[in-house]
């Protein structure tokens, strides 16, 4: 499934620079907000749903290579951390929801 269609399903705020999430093909998803076990868990394309907001998110997405950073529960990176994802070209995505909200409805969705 491609990104713009799981962004346009949970309704998610895109905080970064748009950019053509229709050609980025979601492979997975990966939930947690301790960083190092995103670093050992997570894969290449997948979404990494978190509530942290903070610059660090966005060296392990960029090292990662996910598809996107979805942030939870209204966390608001700041404007440094938005431009850095930029320029690393992460994605970063938010929603008023809770993890286990977002991880059920991408399950529903045949995201695993």
């Amino acid at each position: 499934m491609n990104l713009q269609t799981i962004i346009d399903q949970l309704q998610l705020k895109v905080l970064t620079q748009p950019r053509d999430f229709s050609s980025v093909e979601v492979k997975g998803g990966y939930t947690s907000d301790l960083l190092s076990c995103v670093m050992a868990g997570a894969k290449s394309g997948n979404l990494w749903i978190t509530l942290q907001a903070h610059l660090n998110i966005v060296a392990v997405a960029s090292m990662l290579d996910v598809a996107a950073v979805i942030i939870t529960e209204d966390a608001q990176p700041d404007q440094a951390t938005i431009t850095k994802a930029d320029e690393q070209g992460v994605s970063l995505l938010s929603t008023p929801k809770a993890s286990y909200e977002i991880c059920g409805t991408l399950w529903e969705m045949n995201i695993r």
